[in-house]
Formats: structure tokens, C-alpha cells, sequence
């Protein structure tokens, strides 16, 4: 920290928190950690394998059947391909002058967590290229630009819903993620607002901001886009996008040539979409 006009200014005590965007989609229930375990302990990658379908045959008496068939199976990697640091000092005359040093440690510690969660939580959003190709509405080249008719959003999720139906992903823990602006289209929609349930009042999971056509609704302005238009709205299942990381390491230490203590922080991380069809994405513009 390099402050030449510093001297005799005081910091406050309490320091002022910077405003933070939440961490949605590396949140469970969003994703899953299933590998992570062997990831720690085994390696840097994963070998995931899926056995294709078994055909079912009809069995008639007294006839031979056919003989069995070979099993197909896809392969898809989990690797720890993210790396990450952080790294600063804080100069022993600078601390001299905070009413109190520690908050200033912690904040830039909160701070330094905070880019990384952050990181992360841009990369697992980024996923939403690898769902499948069946279960996309709209795209980069025609997104959709209707969004400000009414009922228009929530009738987006319903066709969203409607992809995984017939994808055969399961009903429960389904997730979407959604920008502030399509929550507030959604607020002006009776189906969203009037239900009364538990389950659409809940704030239980980070920026849940409730429940519409069998989605737990969750709030981001991680959500990717193109120049604010474009938003990649990915709905799915927690099944679609297995999450794992190796190694979150910090260290503090006094620098040599300095009058300075000195904070490093390295973390490594992968995420993988293993259930392509478990994953529908909805490209829109925002209404002018």
C-alpha cells in the first residue's frame, strides 16, 4: 500500500465495507461437489464416466435371445485448471497510523476473499455454453426482445421448465439465476408474487429471491451478457455441473527490505458440466 501524501492523516477505525455482488452459482444446490473429495486427495483431474442407455427387448418363450450388447460410455474431465492469487502489504508506518490496525487487516482480507469468490463464481456462470442444444431459447445471433410484455418472463420460465421436462431431469432442486432486472419484471406478475407459499417467501439460500414454475429463483449480477444486452439466463440442476477445489492456501510474512507485514493467498479450482441436458439457457435482451 503506497501512500506518498499519507503522513499525519489517520485513518478511521471503522472501516467502510465496499458494496459485494453475492456468490450464486458455486453455491450448493446450484452445484454439486461429488469429485471433490478425490480431487484433494488423488490429483489434479477426474475421470467422469456415464453408461449410455440399455435397450430393452421383447422375450419371446423357446427362442434364443440375442446376445448382449456392448455398453457405450462418455468420458468427460474434471480438472483444476483455475489459479488464482492475491498478494499485499501493509507498511509498518502506514499501520502506525490507523485508530485501529487490525480492522484494516481484516478488511483487506475480507476484500482479497471476496475477488476470489467472485472469480469463481463468474467461471461456474460461464458453463451455461456447455448445456445442451436442445434446451436453448433464443441465442447470441436472436435473442429474445420481448421480455417487456407482460407475463412474458415468468412464461419464459415455464418454456425453460418445459425443456428439462423433457429432458427427464428431475422436478425437485431445479435453480435459475436470473439478473436484478428480470426480478423486477417478475414482481409485476401476479403468478410470481400472489402464490402465498412457503416455499415462494423463503430467503433461505443465498439471493433466493423465490419460487416460479417449479424453480427455486436465485438473483445474480454475475449473469453473463453482451454490453448489457444478451443475458445468458441459465436454469438447471444441481446433478448438471459438478464443482471441486484443490487448494486455498494463505501465508503471512515480513518482508525483507521493508518495514511491512505482507499477505499472500493462492487458491486453485475446476468445474465441469457432466449433465449437459440438465442445464436450458434463455438468451434475452433487457426492455429499454
Amino acid at each position: 500500500m503506497a501512500i506518498s501524501n499519507f503522513i499525519p492523516t489517520l485513518w478511521a477505525g471503522e472501516l467502510l465495507a465496499s458494496l459485494k455482488k453475492s456468490a450464486v452459482y458455486t453455491q450448493a444446490g446450484v452445484i454439486n461437489r461429488n469429485y471433490e473429495g478425490m480431487i484433494r486427495q488423488m490429483g489434479d483431474t477426474v475421470k467422469i464416466t456415464s453408461i449410455g442407455a440399455i435397450t430393452l427387448k421383447d422375450y419371446t418363450v423357446n427362442t434364443d435371445m440375442d446376445s448382449p450388447e456392448t455398453l457405450t460410455d462418455a468420458t468427460r474431465s474434471l480438472t483444476i485448471d483455475q489459479q488464482k492469487y492475491f498478494g499485499f502489504q501493509i507498511d509498518d508506518v502506514d499501520a502506525a497510523q490507523v485508530a485501529n490496525a487490525g480492522n484494516l487487516r481484516m478488511e483487506a482480507m475480507a476484500e482479497a476473499a471476496y475477488a476470489i469468490r467472485d472469480a469463481q463464481d463468474q467461471f461456474v456462470a460461464a458453463l451455461y455454453t456447455e448445456a445442451d442444444s436442445g434446451n436453448l431459447i433464443g441465442s447470441t445471433a436472436a435473442p429474445k426482445t420481448d421480455l417487456g410484455t407482460a407475463g412474458k418472463p415468468y412464461d419464459y420460465l415455464v418454456d425453460l421448465s418445459i425443456l428439462l421436462d423433457e429432458a427427464n431431469v428431475p422436478s425437485e432442486q431445479r435453480w435459475v439465476v436470473v439478473p436484478p432486472w428480470f426480478h423486477g419484471l417478475l414482481l409485476k406478475d401476479s403468478r410470481f408474487v400472489s402464490t402465498g407459499s412457503a416455499q415462494a417467501e423463503s430467503r433461505l439460500a443465498n439471493a433466493m429471491i423465490g419460487a416460479a414454475a417449479g424453480f427455486t429463483v436465485l438473483k445474480s449480477n454475475n449473469v453473463p451478457n453482451t454490453t448489457s444486452a444478451k443475458y445468458r439466463i441459465l436454469a438447471g440442476h444441481p446433478m448438471a455441473i459438478t464443482y471441486a477445489d484443490q487448494l486455498g492456501k494463505i501465508e503471512a510474512y515480513r518482508m525483507e527490505k521493508r518495514f511491512a507485514d505482507a499477505i499472500k493467498g493462492l487458491y486453485l479450482w475446476g468445474a465441469k458440466v457432466v449433465r449437459p441436458t440438465a442445464l436450458a439457457v434463455l438468451t434475452a435482451d433487457q426492455p429499454a
